[in-house]
């Protein structure tokens, strides 16, 4: 795996790169082949809250996950813990799936085989289904209707590209807009 590792409003030290190649080496096991890509994690400092978003792209998936606490190297392993739960989810969830075929499932490695039980086995149940016509709008009128709502996304039909959007509430307050490419 190729590790790109950089900060925002820190100096990366070569203690910190080494720690965070340390903890994020050990999800390794849950691969069949060594993984070619590339981890992108970025550190940030604000008002003393220590924050790294790690994203891992693999074939048919990205992993990521964001972890904020008062010390760095606390979020480095909070963030990792939380990547082995994603993987672990997942896999339990393809292998269940198609247990039969090949494909995506080749990617991780079959634990059940090796003796050990997987854990955080949940199952994804639809309990509700909404329609509604969608009503043109601009991205600021989207977010005050958000508002209005108390609901922390809005889909939309943007009357300037004529596309189907969502803004949503990001987690630092501010607002962020999905786009169809």
């Amino acid at each position: 795996m190729k590790y790109n590792i950089r900060g925002q409003n820190i100096q990366v030290t070569d203690a910190m790169r080494e720690y965070v190649e340390k903890k994020v080496s050990r999800l390794e096991k849950y691969f069949e082949a060594p993984n070619a890509s590339d981890l992108n994690a970025t550190m940030s400092v604000t008002k003393g809250r220590h924050r790294i978003e790690v994203t891992i792209p693999l074939p048919g998936v990205v992993l990521r996950a964001e972890e904020k606490s008062e010390d760095m190297y606390a979020s480095i392993d909070l963030v990792v813990d939380k990547l082995e739960r994603q993987i672990r989810k997942y896999k339990t969830k393809v292998n269940r799936k198609v247990r039969q075929e090949s494909g995506i499932r080749t990617l991780f490695k079959d634990e059940v085989a090796a003796g050990r039980v997987l854990e955080d086995e949940e199952e994804w149940e639809l309990v509700r289904t909404k329609s509604f016509t969608l009503k043109p709008m601009d991205v600021e009128e989207a977010i005050l209707q958000m508002n209005m709502v108390g609901h922390s996304f809005f889909v939309f039909a943007n009357s300037d590209t004529k596309e189907v959007n969502v803004v949503y509430r990001r987690g630092d307050g501010r607002y962020g807009l999905i786009e169809q490419s």
